[in-house]
């Protein structure tokens, strides 16, 4: 008889081959298996914060831009007498028919975007008005010209955004009776880098031909030529209308 002996140290090597590490050393295993569920941990919990500020983030803008635009509309009667010489009872001097401007504001992001339609009677080109209080610069868009006109915005004429929708709401409750200023501006130059301007003048004046102004009062001996190409917008952002005459010579 033949006996077959096997070697218990060659044995043993090959079990434990088969042997996990976690059953073979339990503190080792524990140590491994705690470090691969903290890293499970830590990537799901990244995973959820980053799913979680974009739905942040993606809301807002959704908020932003698809939300319906809170529009006020306002209108005024006017007559083109110059302040000073205002009598104190208007109405008493006015004529029967008094012309009107109506007007559409939007106020967001101490931007008010004005939209000043093409007026019923009278003079006036159809123009979107836009005075971002931030950047201190009003853009006009001459919807009859499909051109952008660019100027500092004239603080001591445009109300502040509060004050002017203050003002809209007065006029949502009834007519206003006043009169007519008149601003004169002057082209300068054109504008080809619309990216300082900033996001909302951006919008309004991109792929439009866009030029710099200046107040006429305000050009050191500049003389009025005899032939001038002109426009008109009336409009108003306080308690008297404003023709703004645009022209380029």
């Amino acid at each position: 008889m033949v006996k077959i002996a096997f070697n218990s140290a060659l044995a043993q090597k090959a079990l434990g081959k088969e042997v996990p590490v976690s059953e073979k050393d339990p503190e080792t295993g524990s140590v491994y298996s705690s470090e691969s569920s903290t890293g499970r941990c830590l990537l799901t919990l990244l995973g959820l914060a980053f799913i979680i500020s974009g739905l942040v983030v993606g809301g807002a803008c959704v908020y932003r831009y698809f939300t319906p635009k809170k529009l006020y509309h306002g209108s005024m009667q006017f007559t083109d007498i110059d302040s000073a010489d205002m009598p104190m009872d208007m109405e008493a001097h006015a004529p029967y028919y008094l012309p009107r401007v109506d007007e559409d504001v939007e106020i967001r992001d101490n931007v008010a975007i004005i939209n000043v339609p093409a007026p019923r009677f009278g003079a006036g080109d159809p123009a979107y008005i836009l005075h971002d209080f931030k950047r201190k610069l009003t853009a006009y868009l001459d919807l009859t010209l499909k051109t952008c006109f660019v100027i500092p915005l004239n603080t001591s004429v445009v109300m502040q955004p509060q004050d002017l929708l203050d003002l809209f709401l007065q006029l949502m409750s009834g007519s206003y009776k006043t009169h007519l200023v008149h601003e004169d501006l002057v082209v300068t130059e054109r504008i080809d880098d619309l990216t300082p301007l900033g996001y909302y003048i951006y919008s309004l004046c991109e792929d439009r031909p866009t030029y710099k102004m200046q107040r006429r009062s305000e050009i050191m001996g500049f003389q009025k030529r005899s032939v001038e190409d002109c426009s008109i917008i009336r409009h108003f952002e306080n308690k008297f209308v404003t023709e703004t005459r645009i022209c380029r010579a």
